[in-house]
């Protein structure tokens, strides 16, 4: 597992797709009728990037930033972070409601009307309670611990950046030269891990 982001390159193209995976298991009865069982709590966010133009000269060398942080992953072999520019930051975000006695809350962010835990954080988030700025908690992989715990009926919400950790998809890259060093990669595809 490392904590390296992918290096932001100019070359990226406008066409990123970003797609939420589920795993559902559907029974189906002789009669037609149809039992589905969620296997996951939370879905997997996969995402395709294409690259229209990577420099490969000394003085910019964006090819082998990239293809230096393909391999140091091993492929698809160790996890990495990512920051998804239209899903990377809350303002105010509710994590939950203080009952006098606990302490621990996993930090989320909704989407859509959906929740789901937030996990690696880009920095030290600010915390509130009832409104009021915090700063007597601990944070490990999301989950805040608040040196006492907040009163019965208190509002806890957050704000800060976030990122997704992901692995790639498949251990090989296939560069294009298309002119002298400059190579297009019409497809790097990665996947949330919640390991």
């Amino acid at each position: 597992m490392s904590n390296r982001i992918l290096p932001a390159l100019p070359g990226l193209s406008w066409n990123v797709t970003r797609r939420p995976t589920w795993n559902t298991r559907i029974h189906t009865a002789v009669t037609g009728r149809e039992a589905r069982f969620r296997r996951w709590s939370y879905p997997k966010w996969s995402y395709r990037l294409s690259y229209e133009a990577l420099r490969a000269n000394a003085a910019l060398a964006e090819l082998q930033q990239l293809v230096g942080f393909f391999n140091s992953h091993g492929g698809s072999a160790e996890s990495w972070l990512y920051e998804d520019p239209n899903d990377r930051q809350v303002t105010a975000q509710a994590f939950g409601q203080g009952d006098g006695t606990r302490k621990a809350w996993q930090l989320v962010r909704a989407y859509g009307g959906y929740t789901e835990p937030v996990f690696e954080l880009d920095g030290v988030p600010t915390v509130f309670i009832n409104g009021a700025q915090q700063t007597s908690f601990s944070l490990v992989n999301g989950l805040l611990t608040f040196a006492t715990a907040p009163a019965a009926g208190a509002a806890l919400t957050w704000t800060g950046r976030y990122f997704w950790r992901v692995r790639f998809l498949q251990d090989q890259l296939e560069l294009n030269e298309f002119m002298r060093q400059l190579f297009e990669l019409k497809s790097m595809e990665f996947i949330t891990d919640r390991t």
